[in-house]
């Protein structure tokens, strides 16, 4: 996929408010610090059009940047570690699973975990989730630059077992890093591929 043009629309924390039409969804979320405003810059080719910040937890809302004119990207906040209030990260979770339950036109969520490191319980839970409630997602693995190939390897190697403790296959996945565009070809091919095979809603 090419990528045309890419500009942002709005943002809200109210499902609600989100744009009327019903042009095809895809969410990014993850863990706060996971790199998911780079990604989207990389995706996009923008420096910044995704602000990023050393600060976890810099998303806060609903965010959706229209892509080519004929799809939306949506950035979604971060989950967990990040400095905000309870009452704030409780709003948080009540508009996630609000756009992941009632959006129908998100086509698919791509979930965002750090290759680096192990496991973790609040990832492995939110895709939990995810597949109790029947909406569908891929998995991005972050800052692939940041490992060798075998530390890489070895590293989706454990993931996968790990998945499988509780699932019957892994899911879909795609390894990336922001700093040297891998995986871009790959993610956005993907998107494409679906929105090519869309029946109209």
């Amino acid at each position: 996929m090419q990528i045309k043009s890419a500009e942002f629309l709005m943002s809200n924390s109210k499902v609600e408010k989100c744009p009327k039409d019903r042009l095809p969804e895809y969410a990014f979320i993850g863990r706060s610090n996971v790199g998911k405003s780079s990604l989207i810059n990389m995706l996009m080719d923008r420096k910044n059009l995704a602000k990023t910040s050393g600060r976890p937890g810099k998303t806060q809302l609903i965010n959706h940047f229209l892509v080519n004119k004929n799809w939306y990207l949506v950035d979604l906040p971060g989950y967990g570690y990040a400095r905000v209030s309870k009452s704030i990260k409780r709003t948080f979770q009540k508009f996630i699973t609000d756009y992941f339950r009632e959006r129908e036109q998100m086509i698919l969520a791509f979930v965002l975990v750090d290759c680096r490191l192990e496991p973790q319980p609040i990832d492995l839970e939110f895709m939990q989730w995810m597949g109790e409630n029947g909406i569908p997602f891929n998995i991005i693995f972050t800052k692939a630059d940041k490992l060798k190939p075998m530390a890489l390897e070895r590293n989706i190697k454990a993931y996968t077992a790990k998945m499988l403790e509780t699932w019957e296959e892994m899911p879909q996945h795609f390894v990336t890093s922001a700093s040297n565009y891998t995986g871009r070809d790959e993610v956005l091919n993907y998107i494409e591929s679906l929105n090519s095979n869309m029946v109209d809603f």
